[in-house]
């Protein structure tokens, strides 16, 4: 498995890795709550597409009801791609498109 830091660039040791997977100040994108639901975009390092084709996705954008379950994802390969789909799905759960 190969792992990205959040440029994109490959992390060829895993120790490296966990020690920016245990920094919430290195993995945290963003975080908003609006009503109920729970938004979280953070950097996972680990390439997360459903296919081989095209960047490896890095980010993530979840927004979870107050039980837990996941109501959206999204996934991202660049920090700006992450911050942008954030706020997207931000919009998109004030709009009620998400609930």
């Amino acid at each position: 498995m190969t792992w990205y830091d959040k440029e994109g660039k490959p992390i060829e040791d895993i120790r490296v890795w966990g020690r920016l997977a245990g920094d919430p100040k290195y993995w945290r994108v963003a975080e908003d709550t609006v009503g109920d639901v729970w938004i979280s975009t953070v950097w996972v390092g680990s390439d997360m597409r459903w296919t081989i084709a095209g960047p490896p996705m890095i980010f993530e954008t979840m927004a979870f009801s107050p039980d837990g379950g996941d109501l959206a994802c999204e996934r991202y390969a660049t920090l700006e791609e992450a911050q942008r789909g954030h706020e997207r799905v931000v919009e998109r759960v004030r709009k009620g498109e998400i609930s």
